[in-house]
């Protein structure tokens, strides 16, 4: 035992004073051998380094498309993912032993034999030519260096060229290889490589220069890559020096044959092949989408967005962006490529990317909040626009979903769901009869032209088929403001306020969200959308009604797995009950007045939209809504299974209005958009609601 922790010693002494030489360092002082002691040469393998017991590598992440096989982009940091050696080519394996420790099945992690031939051979040629590295301590070296949690400064200091630190690598070396077979450092040094070209791994390096997996790798191509690990920033035959390259690959094939891993014929083969490279570029977060999909962009700077906000992935929204980047995730989105490009055809056919008025539109899943497409005419780029064009023809601004500079759009009368929705909640039932007038003094207090005497006074665009008696069906097909206006008095602004936030619509202009927090009760005008909204926010809150009450918050996955393979549960789709049900179906009946359907009592007269029921062939529901001026237009559409919100404006002068005629072409494009999205699902009806929610007054509560 004694002369086996002798024997130790002197080998751990030797190799630390010729790796010293062949660093050009001083030799090791006198004080730091007989230091070392018995204990440091004997470091059990569950003292080392967490970095060392389960290397925190960092990997790139992978978004796809709902069908789970279609990229849209990925996050990284750096170009990495993890393979199994079983799924590197046998001739790759060789290759990296022969190019980097021709003796690695021999030693134990420490090669002396080697130290001594590099000393030599490196004392005689007068330069460093030869490194005296086992791949173990090279693996330990690349750990240490490499883990994302280290600052700058602490990965120079885990490579820097001293003494210390190349005993500090030999003892780790001598620690794994106690521990862990052969073929594990192996495969854990061939998937923490630096290869050149941004590529850290095999797999990286083998997609980055041929296009191919590891497993596919010919001779050729194996020496190659393994010749770069030396020097990969000036060897990289894609942006450095390619006949460095192919010198390190002869040397590679060279080794190769005398280590008789590959005859020399074989090798003369390869050696007389050219360079054939197929460079091939991992994309890289969300202006990275694949050519001819530049629309992709917006759901995937949504969905970035959304994992910020996620607390699985770390306390901080850089936190969460740098687990993105680093954690090697497999994502599944919600995106559906086939109504993703039905949805964006039809925005284009209303307004062209280098046209000032845009039309962002949502498409959302009921009972899951899964959002299966975002689109906008705009280019999704950080190009520079001409003078004056903030937003178009390129922007990376949210324009469909809001955030950062973007506020939203008034949604004119799609909000009158909300005050119909407080009515229903309050007790009163659908057949709440008002007659309308065409103007009607109310006792909220506005200014400006929406004012008679201090009071809100909102007028029918239409007297003709607005005006006189009207019902909850009759008013909302028809759009009757005044009738809304009297029903918002009566169950109170501040219940069709709270009625909008708890369906998912988010105040993010800072003057709405002061009033709805301190002015709710004298909020009259939010019935007849005021407030800034997004096509996403008010495609959720319908998809709320279509799924009987259910409120689900917008989500872009459908399923997250960590490097590992295990699922994340921040994936799943998180919903609560926020209507009662009945108040949900009776709205749904009201909303298929306004788009040509007829609700389940038959009591539907008159519609904004007539054509939409017959053009889709299968029960809808739905409204639009015109803002002050026809400044905006918006059209909401939904089924049970789907629901599309349409929203027209310039976001870059809100005072364009876009008028009146875009409405009928935006009706028109959200039916083709649900005919494309359900062409291969059943029809289904929505459910009636109760006769007391139709007919019966319940003891409603009112605010006055």
């Amino acid at each position: 035992m004694i002369r086996a922790q002798l024997d130790k010693l002197l080998t751990v002494v030797i190799a630390g004073v010729l790796a010293g030489l062949v660093l050009a360092v001083a030799a090791l002082p006198a004080a730091l051998v007989f230091g070392i002691g018995f204990s440091a040469l004997s470091t059990p393998y569950s003292e080392l380094p967490n970095t060392l017991l389960t290397p925190p590598t960092a990997q790139r992440s992978n978004l796809y498309a709902n069908d789970g096989t279609t990229l849209i982009t990925s996050f990284y940091q750096e170009d990495r993912v993890d393979v199994p050696l079983h799924e590197v080519a046998p001739v790759m394996r060789q290759a990296i032993v022969a190019a980097e420790d021709v003796r690695f099945y021999q030693h134990s992690g420490v090669d002396l034999r080697g130290v001594v031939r590099a000393f030599t051979v490196n004392k005689r040629d007068g330069q460093t030519r030869q490194g005296a590295s086992t791949l173990t301590m090279q693996y330990v070296r690349n750990v240490l260096s490499s883990d994302p949690r280290l600052t700058e400064r602490q990965r120079q200091a885990a490579t820097e060229v001293t003494t210390a630190r190349k005993i500090q690598e030999m003892r780790y070396a001598l620690a794994l290889e106690r521990e862990l077979d052969k073929e594990e450092i192996l495969t854990r040094y061939l998937n923490i490589a630096y290869f050149g070209a941004g590529a850290y791994g095999i797999a990286a390096a083998s997609k980055r220069y041929f296009s191919r997996t590891p497993a596919e790798l010919t001779l050729a191509q194996a020496a190659l890559l393994a010749g770069l690990v030396r020097s990969p920033d000036s060897d990289d035959p894609i942006n450095g020096d390619a006949d460095s390259a192919l010198r390190r690959r002869t040397y590679v094939l060279e080794q190769l044959v005398e280590s008789d891993q590959v005859p020399a014929d074989v090798a003369a083969a390869a050696q007389a092949e050219p360079l054939e490279l197929q460079p091939d570029e991992t994309p890289n977060d969300c202006t990275a989408v694949p050519d001819g999909h530049n629309d992709w962009g917006f759901f995937c700077d949504w969905f970035t967005r959304w994992w910020s906000s996620q607390s699985a992935f770390g306390s901080t929204a850089d936190e969460r962006q740098r687990t993105l980047r680093r954690g090697g995730f497999s994502i599944v989105s919600s995106l559906d490529p086939g109504v993703q490009r039905a949805t964006n055809e039809q925005v284009l056919r209303i307004y062209r990317p280098t046209e000032a008025r845009a039309v962002p539109t949502a498409v959302v899943q009921p009972g899951t909040g899964r959002v299966l497409a975002m689109a906008v005419n705009r280019t999704y780029g950080v190009a520079d626009n001409p003078v004056g064009q903030k937003n178009y023809p390129n922007t990376v601004n949210q324009l469909v979903a809001g955030g950062g500079a973007i506020d939203g759009y008034q949604a004119g009368s799609t909000f009158k769901l909300f005050a119909m929705l407080a009515a229903l909640e309050s007790g009163l039932p659908l057949s709440t009869d008002f007659v309308a007038p065409t103007q009607l003094v109310t006792r909220f207090p506005v200014s400006g032209q929406a004012s008679c005497d201090g009071r809100w006074c909102p007028a029918n665009a239409s007297p003709s088929s607005m005006d006189g008696p009207r019902t909850m069906w009759t008013a909302f097909g028809r759009s009757v403001n005044t009738y809304f206006a009297w029903l918002t008095e009566r169950v109170g602004a501040d219940r069709v306020v709270e009625m909008a936030e708890r369906l998912g619509i988010v105040l993010r202009a800072d003057s709405d969200a002061r009033l709805a927090r301190d002015g709710a009760k004298d909020w009259g005008p939010f019935t007849l959308g005021v407030a800034a909204t997004t096509p996403l926010d008010l495609a959720s809150a319908y998809a709320t009604v279509a799924a009987e009450g259910t409120w689900c918050a917008p989500l872009p996955v459908v399923s997250i797995s960590d490097s590992a393979g295990r699922p994340v549960d921040a994936a799943k789709p998180y919903c609560r009950q926020v209507l009662d049900t009945d108040v949900a179906r009776a709205a749904a009946d009201a909303a298929r007045c306004p788009v040509g359907d007829q609700s389940m009592y038959g009591r539907c007269d008159g519609a904004t939209a007539p054509g939409l029921r017959a053009k889709l062939g299968r029960p809808v529901a739905g409204k639009t809504g015109s803002s002050e001026r026809y400044e905006t237009e918006t059209v909401v559409a939904f089924t049970p299974q789907l629901a599309v919100a349409s929203m027209a404006a310039n976001p870059d002068d809100p005072r364009d209005a876009v008028g009146q005629a875009v409405q009928a072409r935006m009706v028109g494009a959200v039916g083709e958009v649900l005919t494309a999205a359900l062409r291969d699902q059943p029809v289904q009806d929505f459910v009636p609601p109760s006769e007391r929610a139709a007919y019966q007054v319940t003891g409603a509560r009112t605010g006055n």
